[in-house]
């Protein structure tokens, strides 16, 4: 069965979350897809976002070098939520860390449990 981007449950906007996860399985970031950025990601490989603030088209790592290489891409049981396996070049967060998740919250307070990569 051949995989239809309009199959998927988009919000009132138009996009649907993307998690990108390398292939430890080590969560990177969330970002949006429209339509469009999900079939760019599929056609080239090279992962596409769509930047709420800039209201277009992003293909991770254009401008940093930090590119995302499409694995796999899954999608969730209620076609609302995307999974991306990635290959990530260099770090995934805009702070130069591996990953934007490097805050955690421990006994109510804020901790960084990552720093910037060197």
């Amino acid at each position: 069965m051949s995989f239809d981007p309009s199959s998927l449950r988009y919000n009132e906007a138009g996009l649907i979350p993307a998690i990108a996860q390398d292939e430890t399985g080590a969560v990177l970031m969330m970002a949006w897809m429209n339509a469009e950025a999900v079939s760019r990601t599929l056609e080239t490989g090279r992962v596409t976002y769509w930047s709420r603030s800039r209201q277009g088209l992003w293909i991770k790592g254009e401008t940093s070098g930090h590119i995302q290489r499409l694995v796999e891409m899954r999608v969730d049981c209620d076609r609302d939520c995307l999974l991306l396996i990635v290959d990530q070049a260099g770090p995934a967060c805009h702070t130069n860390r591996r990953s934007c998740f490097y805050t955690a919250v421990r006994d109510g307070e804020e901790i960084e449990i990552m720093a910037p990569m060197a």
